[in-house]
């Protein structure tokens, strides 16, 4: 769960790497005035945007907020489907500038842009077997935090998650998953090592709310990451899904106004 393999910090910024810079100038995640001034067209009329898209969060507190009032509108039913028109596609055909990066499962009962009811534009989403990472993972995490100053990172897991299920037994009988399953089933070993120090009622639950706690914390403390969390302007949340509920409840890291 380390950073090998990421690119550095420095090199990202400064653009010291011409590959760095071509990736930077291809994807920008920074709102570029200059094509936003030319959309707006000759006569001066400001670029259609929906609401939000005039103002993204700021701060770590102010993204979370406003991930948690979506997540309540998808929990009681009162979706405002935000970001999700034209006008906001035309917004972000030229640039984006997400207020969040959230790493999760690929259950598909989980998608992260309908749980917090977010649209075009607001997040950078990572999904992977058991929300399991390795370089080119955290790589994709970094990316926003390290080239546009997104605020917020949060690692979602959830109830019931097939991936930890498989590990887990797999880890416990001693058994080799098949394909490429293996490498998920690696990944996690750490949090079943941490689960078996223990009883639990459900294994597989509390393995899951470890791991989820066990990656949120390396990513906190992450090389590149660890200085922004430090200085307040990043705040890695660990958080877990309930399938029967909608609900996401926070584990760690949850920042202060």
């Amino acid at each position: 769960m380390g950073t090998a393999g990421t690119p550095q910090r420095r090199a990202i910024l400064t653009g010291g790497l011409a590959a760095t810079a071509a990736l930077l100038t291809a994807c920008s995640s920074k709102t570029d005035t200059t094509s936003t001034g030319k959309a707006a067209g000759a006569a001066g009329t400001p670029a259609p945007a929906s609401p939000a898209a005039a103002a993204r969060p700021d701060s770590p507190w102010a993204a979370f907020a406003r991930l948690m009032d979506g997540n309540k509108r998808w929990v009681d039913g009162k979706l405002q489907h935000p970001d999700r028109d034209p006008k906001r596609r035309e917004f972000v055909a030229e640039a984006q500038d997400p207020y969040g990066v959230i790493l999760s499962c690929i259950d598909s009962r989980v998608p992260p842009e309908l749980v917090f009811d977010t649209g075009l534009g607001d997040l950078f989403v990572m999904r992977t077997g058991g929300q399991v990472v390795g370089p080119v993972v955290v790589g994709s995490v970094e990316y926003g935090p390290m080239t546009s100053g997104t605020p917020l990172i949060v690692v979602l897991g959830h109830q019931r998650c097939g991936a930890i299920k498989a590990a887990y037994e797999a880890l416990r009988d001693g058994k080799t998953l098949p394909g490429n399953l293996q490498a998920i089933s690696d990944a996690l070993r750490p949090a079943y090592r941490e689960t078996v120090k223990k009883k639990h009622a459900d294994p597989v639950d509390a393995m899951v709310r470890i791991h989820i706690d066990q990656t949120a914390a390396d990513l906190r403390s992450n090389k590149d990451l660890a200085p922004l969390v430090k200085k307040g302007d990043l705040a890695v949340v660990s958080a877990y899904y309930s399938l029967d509920t909608g609900r996401v409840e926070v584990l760690t890291g949850a920042p202060s106004a």
